[in-house]
């Protein structure tokens, strides 16, 4: 632990040129005599490190004290910089080693090189969670990601939609999409996917494993997502969209569903536009259409259009009054015009979210 503590603090004098005590202290999270310790063994070692005095004082090495990484342009150093996630690294246990790198890359890099590097970190952001939803924080993520490194099989109890299994799995990798961890783990079968968070109970074999010759992670997890996609929408229907249901369309349906939707050339007198989309099962379609509320109309199929009829009348037995059953007005007329913006941001002409094609 201390050998690290040391190289992390010969590194840092490298990259900084000038760091306080108090600096070194907060960033190896020890006190500030266990820093005047480590500073005394680093000098012990023969490094050249010395004291400033004063009320700017700290530590310093002497110049010329450092190691170089030549042959990067400056689009290389930025590049290797955009590529550590910080957020991600530190989810599966490897914060503090992803931290480090950086500081090794940073303390490396040519003195020409490593400001634009730095700064690089300050204006790209990645964030991994999808519009109005939260990162998931699951057990045993370390775990199972030290475990496919050691290519260890695992044992656990999971929990699908089925009910609750206990599996022996070979874990071959690590996928985090929209903010959600997934395990790709084969048994006896071909490779599976589970749902991190679902896992309930974890354990780490002692027994190892070859992983499949020729896999790729991510062509494996590409031709499993789509085929996952097109499993689920293997139909199409044909709808009117009202000018606030055609707005609200990027916001409101899948972006599968916003790929594949084709929308008419030109709308109707009244604004209205055609669009054929892929939807799946009857029941979930509907519930699909349904956040439009009255600026949808289902065309075709038929059980489609028949099951948002039946869905509407027995909305209408909860909320509707006589008075308001005459009125046979749309929903985006009752939309306040504050609210219609709630999913687009505060600025409507910011573009969040795009899909669809026409044709």
């Amino acid at each position: 632990m201390r050998a690290s503590r040391l190289l992390s603090i010969l590194l840092t004098l490298q990259a900084r040129g000038h760091v306080t005590a108090q600096e070194l202290a907060e960033d190896c999270e020890v006190s500030l005599r266990t820093i005047y310790r480590d500073i005394d063994a680093l000098s012990s070692a023969g490094i050249p490190v010395y004291s400033e005095r004063g009320s700017e004082g700290g530590y310093r090495l002497l110049d010329g004290y450092k190691t170089r990484l030549n042959g990067l342009s400056a689009m290389e150093a930025d590049a290797l910089f955009l590529a550590g996630l910080p957020g991600p690294a530190a989810d599966l246990g490897l914060g503090a080693v992803m931290n480090g790198a950086k500081t090794k890359l940073l303390t490396a890099l040519p003195d020409s090189l490593r400001d634009s590097a730095a700064q690089m970190q300050n204006r790209f952001h990645l964030d991994i969670p999808a519009w109005f939803a939260e990162s998931e924080q699951p057990d045993f993520l370390p775990e199972i990601a030290d475990a496919i490194w050691n290519q260890r099989q695992i044992d656990i109890r999971y929990r699908s939609w089925t009910g609750e299994k206990q599996r022996r799995l070979s874990p071959l990798g690590i996928v985090l999409k929209s903010g959600a961890w997934y395990l790709i783990a084969s048994s006896e079968s071909e490779p599976r996917t589970f749902r991190i968070s679902r896992v309930l109970e974890f354990k780490a074999t002692d027994e190892t494993f070859e992983r499949p010759e020729g896999f790729n992670l991510a062509n494996h997890w590409h031709a499993s997502t789509r085929r996952l996609d097109e499993e689920l929408h293997p139909r199409r229907a044909r709808l009117r969209l009202s000018p606030w249901g055609r707005r609200m369309f990027e916001a409101l349906m899948s972006p599968y569903i916003c790929a594949k939707t084709t929308f008419a050339d030109d709308a109707d007198a009244e604004g209205w536009i055609e669009a054929e989309i892929p939807t799946g099962s009857v029941r979930q379609a509907c519930a699909d259409l349904l956040r439009f509320g009255g600026d949808v109309e289902v065309l075709e199929p038929a059980d489609l259009r028949a099951a948002m009829a039946e869905t509407a009348r027995q909305l209408g037995r909860f909320y509707l009054t006589s008075k308001e059953e005459r009125s046979g007005s749309s929903a985006s007329e009752h939309q306040p015009a504050d609210d219609q913006d709630r999913f687009t941001g505060q600025n409507p002409d910011d573009d969040f979210l795009t899909c669809g094609k026409k044709g």
